[in-house]
């Protein structure tokens, strides 16, 4: 490790000593009933009840953050960076430094989910698609950030997970029969952005409910904090989202489901590259973008068995880019090479992924011992549409997994296991082979809670990452899978009364190394791009800690600090897609229901490596929350932000583009 990443480390722990001592950082986002007690709330709640790395944001902070983009929405969470941010497109998520990247949107080692159905594309060209899709459709985000709590959602995941829940018609009528919804409009200066977003949800009985939503949202250019205009950062995106649940069966202990999500944007006379700022040397293109997802569910969990809880999805996702060149804007067009480049302007993609999974949840207890096993089965069938530089075809699999979290006295043991198997068909020559691979993976978490608020735990997981579609070009990869190890130690602790009547705190500290080799996704940087890595390990520390007053005080904080290096034949350079060390603190105060207040800090270290320099920088945003709750403004919210208060011009590590400067959000969001 580095001097400086060893002083870094070194400040990230006394950061936890101080938290622990001092407390300057929220409590739990939920109450607790000590009498006529209550306890204080923070922002976010810090989940120090399980070993997995995992983060929450719920209805509350999805609405505070009012952020354009689901990525800027989290990347509040330690581990997790943007390359960009601001724009459904050219934006991407990493996660302890993989994900996305500025060459590909995706690099098959951040999973998403969208109610259970698997979202997302596999290597286009400088295409950022890992997440397009609204904030405004959800009502709740969990990234998981790591291998160990993975194996119920996919395979080779070494970075992450993001699932996102949409809205549900009961979030709005509260279970009773009646139509109810909410209006929202939001308004940004930088960019004179607009946004509208309608709800509507019905319940016509107790046992059936509705729910319609449509949000349209406009951004045009940006300005940075120097005032200069920051290139392909407007864009449209209208969405809109259809669910519908009905329950029936004793004690309604059937239900079926069904939720609908459509998002789309056209872009005319765009850069091809979407992480660039202009049209560079491939040019602009003419783009629409469609992204779809449909989730058919049965439920069966029947009152008086906790041995089944069933449930049964078939789901659907389907995005689809169409682009054409825009004659004139590449500065190679009549040059003998063009012709390869149009192509890929031209190139139309599409991919579609169709799972059919099985799961269910077993509660039972085995002498001391309780169990909560999730098992599951999968079904799961990729198609993609052959276009330049993206080979076509179809990826069948199955997939069985198990997850065993054992309680016994202050312990809980987590055993998982997935096997997974592929079988690929290319559909056009020279790709049109077949390829069958399948791995066996897993991973066991242990955590020691002693009963006043302390709790140690650890973990140890195996990944692996089957071939892909793209891998049929190349006969070298087609037979390899990518593998991973991580392993984790952390510490946790949540209490009560700790330096006032009240007040609440919790902190979770977590150390990671995860070690990826037999390398598929990435070129060497070392010995060129015909070459693979030997292995690229990557080293972290995560700290969440939040704490909260009686008196409305609360205060958040998250940290993440790490370093990463691709080894290549003995020798060693820094990992190219490393995120820089950075800081999250919010200080708040609430003022009854009615009011809140808060102000954010957001550090990034400096950063000077072999693959990029960036300059450290602290942001301030400031934001207000107004609930009145008597008159005729009852069931109004009103929302202020200000967002790089003080018009800092930076531009965030591993992102190709600049941060916007000061933006002035606005919203008014009203019930009924």
């Amino acid at each position: 490790m580095s001097e400086g990443k060893r002083r870094a480390a070194l400040l990230g722990g006394g950061a936890l000593v101080i938290t622990m001592q001092t407390a300057p950082a929220g409590a739990q986002d939920q109450s607790v009933d000590l009498g006529a007690l209550q306890l204080g709330e923070s922002k976010r709640a810090v989940q120090t009840d399980t070993a997995t790395p995992v983060t929450v944001l719920d209805q509350d902070e999805i609405d505070d953050r009012q952020a354009g983009t689901v990525a800027e929405l989290i990347d509040s969470v330690p581990g997790v960076a943007l390359v960009n941010g601001s724009t459904p497109q050219g934006s991407g998520i990493n996660i302890r430094g993989y994900g996305a990247n500025s060459t590909f949107g995706t690099d098959q080692k951040v999973a998403v989910q969208i109610d259970g159905a698997s979202v997302g594309a596999e290597e286009l060209y400088r295409i950022g698609t890992q997440l397009f899709t609204d904030p405004f459709l959800y009502r709740e985000v969990e990234v998981i950030r790591g291998t160990v709590g993975s194996f119920e959602y996919g395979s080779g995941i070494v970075g992450g997970v993001v699932r996102l829940e949409t809205k549900d018609a009961s979030d709005f009528t509260q279970g009773q029969i009646g139509l109810a919804g909410s209006q929202t409009f939001g308004f940004s200066n930088n960019g004179d952005g607009l946004t509208s977003s309608t709800t509507l949800a019905w319940q016509p009985t107790r046992n059936f409910e509705l729910l319609a939503n449509y949000t349209w949202r406009r951004q045009h250019l940006q300005t940075d904090g120097n005032g200069d205009v920051i290139g392909a950062s407007d864009f449209k995106l209208p969405s809109y989202l259809l669910k519908a649940k009905y329950s029936f069966g004793a004690a309604q202990a059937h239900h079926v489901s069904f939720a609908h999500t459509d998002t789309s944007t056209s872009d005319r006379d765009v850069p091809y590259d979407t992480f660039g700022t202009s049209g560079g040397a491939f040019g602009n293109v003419d783009r629409d973008t469609r992204s779809k997802t449909a989730i058919l569910t049965y439920g069966y969990n029947p009152a008086d068995n906790d041995l089944i809880d069933l449930t049964v999805a078939l789901s659907h996702a389907d995005q689809k880019i169409d682009q054409s060149y825009v004659a004139g804007s590449s500065p190679a067009e009549g040059t003998p090479g063009f012709p390869g480049i149009l192509a890929l302007l031209d190139a139309d993609h599409r991919y579609e992924t169709t799972k059919l999974a099985f799961r269910n949840t077993a509660l039972f207890a085995n002498g001391d011992v309780s169990h909560n096993l999730r098992t599951g089965l999968e079904f799961i069938r990729k198609d993609r549409k052959s276009a330049a530089s993206a080979p076509g075809g179809r990826d069948d699999r199955i997939a069985l997994f198990a997850v065993d979290e054992m309680r016994f006295g202050g312990w809980t043991v987590t055993p998982a296991l997935r096997f997974e198997t592929s079988d690929l068909k290319g559909s056009t020559a020279p790709y049109d082979g077949s390829f069958g691979k399948d791995a066996l993976m897993g991973g066991l978490s242990v955590r020691y809670a002693f009963g006043n608020g302390v709790a140690l735990f650890g973990s140890a997981a195996y990944t692996e990452n089957l071939p892909i579609l793209d891998d049929l070009d190349n006969p070298d990869l087609i037979g390899i899978s990518e593998k991973a190890r991580t392993y984790e130690l952390g510490a946790s602790y949540d209490g009560a009364d700790l330096f006032a009547t009240g007040d609440a705190v919790a902190l979770k500290a977590n150390l990671y190394s995860t070690d990826l080799y037999d390398i598929t996704s990435y070129s060497s940087t070392l010995f060129g791009m015909a070459e693979r890595p030997d292995r690229i390990e990557t080293r972290g520390l995560e700290l969440e800690a939040s704490y909260a007053m009686e008196t409305g005080f609360y205060a958040d904080l998250n940290a993440n600090i790490v370093t990463g290096k691709e080894i290549d034949r003995g020798q060693s350079v820094f990992w190219r897609n490393t995120p820089a060390d950075s800081l999250r603190l919010t200080l708040g105060k609430r003022f009854g229901e009615e009011l809140d207040l808060s102000w954010e800090l957001v550090a990034q270290r400096r950063e000077d490596n072999d693959a990029y320099a960036s300059a450290g920088f602290g942001v301030h945003n400031l934001r207000a929350t107004y609930r009145p709750q008597t008159g005729i403004l009852k069931g109004t919210e009103m929302r202020l932000s200000v967002e790089n208060a003080l018009d800092h011009s930076h531009t965030p590590a591993l992102s190709t583009r600049p941060a916007p400067g000061r933006n002035i959000k606005l919203s008014l969001a009203r019930a009924f």
